[in-house]
C-alpha cells in the first residue's frame, strides 16, 4: 500500500495536543499515530509532512515538530471540513526514494479527490507533486510563488532551483501551463525571463502583485498544483534570516495568496517549501496553512463543475473575430472562452474557460487581447 511510506506524527506533537482545548484546530483534525491510522473516506484535505531537504543541498536532519505545534494552537474558523494528519514521508536512501514514496501517495489521495497539502522540505517535491497526475492522464497547470523560476542546465540533477527544467523536458508531459507570481527579476537572467515568454508561460513581478494582489486570483483559480517558496516572503514578516531576503511580500500577502489558492475550485494540490525550521517560520507556515484552509471551505463549486447555466455571457466584437466572455451570477467573477483548434496536436479536446478578471473585460471591449488568453491560444496550437 502506498500508504506504508508515512510515518506517524511525532510522539511530541501528541503529547502536545493533550494539553489543547476542545476548541483548538488540533482536536478538529484525525490523526496518523502510532495506535491509529485515520479513516479516510470522509476525508477531504490531507497534510504530509516530507522531511528531505537534499535538493537545497542541506544534509542536516530536521523536523516538523514546531509547525505542528503553532498550526493545531489555533482556533478553526467556521470550518465543516474533515482533515485529517497522515504523519510523515521520512528521507529514503537516495533522494528519489522521497520522490517516488511521494508520488505514490499524492497520486492515491487526489484519486480519491482528497487534496494534499504538502509540508517539505526543498521545493525540488513539487516534480513528484507534477508526476502523481500521470496516472491521470490530464494536463496540468502550476503555480508557483516563487522569486525566481527555478530553472537548470538540461544535465543537472534536480534540485530546489532547478526542478521547473525536469518538469518542462521529461516525458510523459503533461504540462500545459507554469506561472509565477512574484518574481524578483535580478534574481532570474534575462535569458530565462526571455523562455518564459517563448514557452507562452505566464509571470509575474512582485511589484504588481504587491501594487494589486487581486490580479492573482485568476490565476490561481487555474492551476492544478500550487508550490509557494517561502524564501518569497521578505525576511523581516518570515523571521528567516539565514537566507536573509531583503524584498518579497509580507505575510499578510502570502496569506492571502495561499487563500486565494484554497479557494480555486481546481487547486487539488498545494505545497509550501524551503523554510529553514525555525521557530518564526513555523509561525507563518501555520497561519498560511490556516487561510488555505479557510479558502477551501468557502470554494464555490463553479467551473469546471458549475453549469453554464449559472452565467451571463457576453460576446465582445473585434476587427476579425469575436471573444466570449462569461460572468458568475453566484461570485460574479469572469472567465474567457478559449475554441476548440482542431489540430493532431492540440493539448485541448474542447472549447475551455479561462479564467480572468472583469479588467480584462473591459480591455477587450477597447480591442485590446488579453495576453493570458493569446498565450493559451498559442500553446494551443503548439
Amino acid at each position: 500500500m502506498e500508504f506504508d511510506f508515512l510515518v506517524p506524527i511525532e510522539t511530541e506533537v501528541s503529547e502536545y495536543l493533550k494539553t489543547l482545548t476542545s476548541q483548538h484546530l488540533g482536536s478538529k483534525v484525525t490523526f496518523h499515530t502510532k495506535i491509529d491510522f485515520p479513516d479516510l473516506k470522509q476525508i477531504k484535505l490531507a497534510i504530509i509532512g516530507v522531511v528531505e531537504n537534499r535538493g537545497l543541498n542541506l544534509n542536516a536532519t530536521f523536523d516538523l515538530i514546531a509547525i505542528r505545534k503553532e498550526f493545531y494552537s489555533l482556533f478553526p474558523g467556521n470550518w465543516e471540513t474533515p482533515i485529517a494528519d497522515l504523519g510523515n514521508i521520512l528521507a529514503g536512501d537516495r533522494v528519489e526514494d522521497t520522490y517516488f514514496a511521494l508520488q505514490k501517495v499524492t497520486s492515491s489521495l487526489i484519486k480519491n479527490k482528497i487534496i494534499p497539502i504538502i509540508i517539505g522540505g526543498s521545493q525540488d517535491l513539487t516534480y513528484s507533486l507534477y508526476r502523481a497526475y500521470d496516472e491521470l492522464e490530464q494536463m496540468v497547470n502550476l503555480v508557483s510563488i516563487d522569486s525566481k523560476f527555478d530553472f537548470g542546465k538540461e544535465s543537472e540533477s534536480i534540485t530546489a532551483t532547478s526542478y521547473l527544467t525536469k518538469i518542462v523536458l521529461d516525458e510523459p508531459n503533461n504540462l500545459f501551463n507554469y506561472s509565477n507570481i512574484g518574481y524578483q527579476t535580478y534574481f532570474n537572467s534575462q535569458e530565462e525571463i526571455d523562455l518564459i515568454d517563448k514557452l507562452f508561460f505566464d509571470a509575474y513581478r512582485l511589484g504588481d502583485i504587491s501594487n494589486n494582489i487581486a490580479i492573482a486570483e485568476p490565476v490561481f483559480r487555474d492551476a492544478d498544483i500550487v508550490s509557494l517558496d517561502l524564501t518569497s516572503v521578505k525576511s523581516s514578516d518570515s523571521g528567516n534570516f539565514i537566507t536573509f531576503t531583503p524584498n518579497g511580500f509580507n505575510g499578510k500577502e502570502i496569506c492571502t495568496l495561499s487563500r486565494y489558492a484554497g479557494i480555486s475550485d481546481k487547486v487539488s494540490m498545494f505545497g509550501i517549501f524551503n523554510h529553514n525550521f525555525s521557530g518564526q517560520e513555523a509561525a507563518l507556515i501555520s497561519q498560511i496553512l490556516w487561510y488555505f484552509i479557510e479558502g477551501f471551505h468557502y470554494r464555490s463549486q463553479e467551473y469546471p463543475f458549475g453549469s453554464k447555466e449559472n452565467y451571463l455571457k457576453y460576446i465582445v466584437p473585434l476587427e476579425e473575430d469575436e471573444l466570449v466572455f462569461y460572468k458568475s451570477n453566484k461570485t460574479e467573477r469572469w472567465w474567457i472562452e478559449i475554441p476548440f483548434i482542431s489540430s493532431n496536436n492540440n493539448k485541448l479536446k474542447k472549447n475551455t474557460l479561462l479564467p480572468c478578471s472583469f479588467e480584462e473585460y473591459l480591455a477587450a471591449c477597447n480591442q485590446e487581447i488579453p495576453e493570458r488568453w493569446w498565450k493559451a491560444q498559442r500553446k494551443n496550437l503548439v
